[in-house]
């Protein structure tokens, strides 16, 4: 591997690694305070690898949400994750081996964001493990707090939906139509009212979806 490509790497996913380490270790924390140690957060870091769905599946464990829930959520939460691999097929093609799966599972939306930017295999490597391991060694040094220092966790689930409300601030004060924000923003509270605070998400998101699906030409010249 190049010196070159490590230390650009490094420097381009250093951004990341400050984002990462924080959420993960909040995440870490909020996994110990349920009663889930060490090897779960290492473990949800290393195989789920997705802030979203990682946090989501901490709320299921002490809710005892049936295994088809679970399953169906975590494939509407990262379902955009499958078209993250599916465009990067073309640019990975030849790449083999475990090498280029593990670079298409470690397609986060940060990651996709630099090595789309990228024809090189080896700093687009990089990139995926460098991010990943951030994120796992977030999740394990706030496990290993959690369970050593008196922590109040309560609000720290919060910190993964203040990004998200913070991106879509940003992304309404970028753009001039708002179809996806207020697709999203109705669809849920008519869900909630209809399916209740236990049972909306699911079917809001199949409304966003196919909502969206309908409304993409608009989007797409946006």
């Amino acid at each position: 591997m190049r010196d070159g490509v490590v230390s650009r790497a490094f420097r381009d996913t250093l951004p990341v690694m400050a984002g990462y380490v924080v959420l993960g270790i909040g995440f870490g924390i909020l996994l110990s305070t349920k009663g889930y140690g060490v090897v779960w957060a290492l473990g949800m870091g290393l195989l789920i690898y997705s802030g979203t769905m990682q946090f989501v599946a901490a709320e299921m464990f002490t809710a005892g949400t049936a295994l088809g829930t679970a399953g169906l959520t975590a494939l509407m939460v990262s379902a955009r994750h499958l078209f993250y691999g599916v465009s990067m097929a073309e640019r990975y093609r030849d790449i083999h081996g475990f090498r280029k799966a593990y670079m298409i599972y470690a397609l986060t939306d940060e990651t996709y964001s630099l090595v789309c930017e990228s024809d090189d295999p080896d700093y687009c490597f990089l990139v995926s493990v460098m991010n990943h391991s951030y994120w796992v060694s977030g999740g394990v040094i706030g496990s290993l707090l959690g369970q050593v220092l008196p922590f109040d966790s309560r609000g720290i689930d919060f910190a993964l939906t203040a990004l998200f409300v913070s991106i879509c601030v940003e992304q309404w004060l970028n753009t001039e139509r708002h179809y996806p924000a207020l697709t999203g923003l109705i669809s849920s509270v008519l869900c909630l009212v209809v399916f209740g605070a236990e049972n909306f998400l699911i079917p809001s998101m199949i409304v966003i979806t196919v909502i969206l699906f309908i409304l993409r030409g608009r989007i797409e010249d946006v």
